[in-house]
């Protein structure tokens, strides 16, 4: 029997997967379990292994090619099954046009010489969003998806969308999935979220000899991000409110304590996650840490790198930015940004004293948390970070 090939559900909120590139060709033989082909998704790009031995056949989605959850990519025929090529079965699939294996023209080959009018390219979220807002599809004008598609962030409040005016001369940069997610992302945090900020600014002497003790008792390099991941765990076991989540109108407050930290790389923003922070040492946190920070760069992540993130932390001191406010990263409740560690003069004792002080913007949905528990949180925090004697485990 033929064993189909389907674009898998790598994450809760995925309705597409994109496929990057094809490892193995039509006609080749394949073992199961062996890689077939590199799909991405808005959070991570990963392998697809076989699901069974055989011959590769009739591949259904080329390069490129944005295919929903659950669709047949291609066939595994086995052996001494005959099945339909692929120029035999391309009528029913997304093309990319980068896809030259799939060609338009074999689309147009494959259709029926009086095909009904198609109705409007839309992803399901756009289609739920439009109908939702009361938005004819047909009367909006161009999409950012694959050819043309709309996709929810091409969706209007209401009405359709203006005619496009003339704009200056200029360079209009390709728009990735990852970075298409994020700005959708964030619009609807930004929206929809009612964010408030608190600013704490620390001593951050304690935090510097903490890390070099640190660094000579394991014998390893430990960021500032290790040490904050640590304290921030520590701190929102102790105040749970603050690792909660707005969840289909209500407040979901999390069992585990999971830190993502917010990563910039070349396609957009990823936050991949360590998970039980609260529950490991300092030396475990900085290893995983390095090794989904460089997943992430790799763009290798996998879908359990990402997934139940309960806090986020996104770090910009190694830029040189003193202090700033993060968009929550939904449906968490709240995000610590933190500077640069710099020397300023303060009181000490009643007398200036220079020392190494560092800023803390925590950024919160209102729904979830309120101002009194945030800064009890913020406040534990800054203990923590200032007097650290306890967690330096």
């Amino acid at each position: 029997m033929p064993t189909d090939v389907i674009m898998p559900a790598l994450g809760m909120a995925q309705e597409t997967g994109k496929v990057l590139r094809w490892l193995k060709a039509e006609g080749d033989e394949v073992a199961k379990g062996e890689a077939l082909l590199e799909v991405e998704t808005d959070k991570v790009t990963v392998e697809i292994e076989a699901p069974a031995d055989g011959r590769l056949a009739a591949l259904r989605a080329g390069e490129g090619a944005e295919v929903p959850v659950g669709e047949t990519v291609a066939v595994i025929a086995a052996a001494g099954e005959e099945l339909p090529t692929t120029d035999e079965t391309i009528g029913a699939v997304m093309v990319s046009e980068d896809s030259p294996t799939l060609a338009a023209a074999q689309v147009a080959a494959a259709a029926p010489p009086t095909a009904a009018p198609r109705r409007r390219l839309a992803s399901p979220k756009a289609r739920r969003l439009a109908a939702e807002r009361g938005v004819d599809l047909d009367t909006l004008v161009g999409g950012s998806g694959p050819h043309g598609a709309l996709v929810a962030a091409d969706i209007p409040a209401g009405g359709p969308a203006p005619a496009p005016s003339a704009a200056p001369s200029g360079e209009d940069l390709p728009l990735t999935r990852i970075w298409g997610i994020m700005a959708e992302r964030t619009t609807q945090s930004w929206t929809s979220a009612p964010h408030f900020y608190l600013l704490r600014e620390v001593d951050a002497g304690r935090l510097g000899s903490w890390r070099e003790v640190a660094r000579e008792r394991l014998g390893r390099d430990v960021s500032v991000t290790d040490l904050l991941v640590r304290a921030a765990a520590a701190a929102l076991k102790e105040h749970r409110r603050l690792n909660a989540a707005w969840l289909d109108g209500s407040i979901h407050v999390n069992d585990e304590v999971n830190v993502g930290i917010a990563v910039a790389v070349d396609d957009g923003l990823v936050v991949p996650v360590i998970h039980g922070a609260d529950g490991i040492g300092l030396g475990a946190i900085a290893e995983r840490r390095e090794e989904v920070v460089a997943r992430a760069r790799a763009g290798t992540l996998r879908p359990e790198d990402v997934e139940r993130g309960t806090f986020t932390i996104s770090n910009l001191g190694m830029f040189g930015v003193d202090a700033f406010n993060a968009v929550v990263n939904p449906p968490q409740a709240a995000i610590l940004a933190v500077g640069r560690i710099v020397e300023r003069v303060v009181p000490v004792d009643g007398a200036p004293a220079v020392r190494p002080r560092m800023v803390l913007t925590l950024s919160c949905d209102h729904r979830v948390v309120d101002g009194a528990r945030a800064a009890q949180f913020l406040d534990a925090l800054a203990t923590l970070i200032e007097e650290p004697a306890g967690l330096a485990d």
